[in-house]
């Protein structure tokens, strides 16, 4: 099996930005995989009491993506669909309104969100690596590093894999820690 292959895998021994990358892009890829090619009930479903779906992790996810590396990082104001999004009224609005989009939006708004972090992380890291501070600021006013971003966002995207791998084995029984070799998002398209 080659890297062609199996383009998720983190690297065997690499630098600590190519390992914490590595890590992340192997969970948001894994976690793609669980969400994908379903119709919108497949994106709907629901296990027991939880709220929570696929298609609303997805929509969260997005907006984690959005505001993890692009407003914490480097102050980029949350766009379209965030920004007209009434949180006050509904503080969850990302999972809740997710059952009210197609699939093909919700996978798009992911997509799109994953492509624009990935370039703004690398140009990150290449403008100043790891142990730079991003733009937020806590209370105290001390700015965390790009390392605490990636690693908040890597603890994000592990505990909603979780979440999406029992709520994919619900919808239509898929199991396995990770993709299958050759795997792309959308490979199966909607409807599975």
């Amino acid at each position: 099996m080659g890297d062609n292959d199996t383009p998720w895998e983190p690297p065997l021994a690499g630098s600590e930005a190519e390992q914490l990358v590595g890590a992340l892009n192997r969970l948001r890829t894994t976690f793609r995989w669980k969400a994908d090619a379903l119709d919108a009930a497949g994106l709907r479903t629901r296990i027991g009491s939880s709220h929570l779906t696929l298609g609303g992790l997805l929509k969260h996810l997005a907006l984690v993506e959005e505001h993890t590396l692009g407003t914490k990082l480097d102050g980029t104001p949350l766009g379209a669909p965030w920004d007209t999004a009434d949180w006050d009224a509904d503080p969850d609005w990302e999972f809740t309104s997710a059952a009210e989009d197609a699939p093909e939006r919700l996978y798009t708004l992911w997509d799109v969100a994953v492509d624009r972090s990935r370039g703004r992380l690398d140009a990150a890291l290449s403008g100043g690596g790891l142990d730079q501070p991003v733009h937020i600021a806590g209370p105290d006013g001390r700015h965390p590093s790009l390392r605490r971003l990636l690693c908040d966002l890597i603890e994000e995207y592990g505990r909603h894999t979780g979440h999406a791998d029992l709520l994919r084995e619900a919808v239509d029984g898929l199991v396995g820690e990770d993709p299958p070799p050759g795997w792309r998002a959308g490979s199966g398209r909607f409807g599975r």
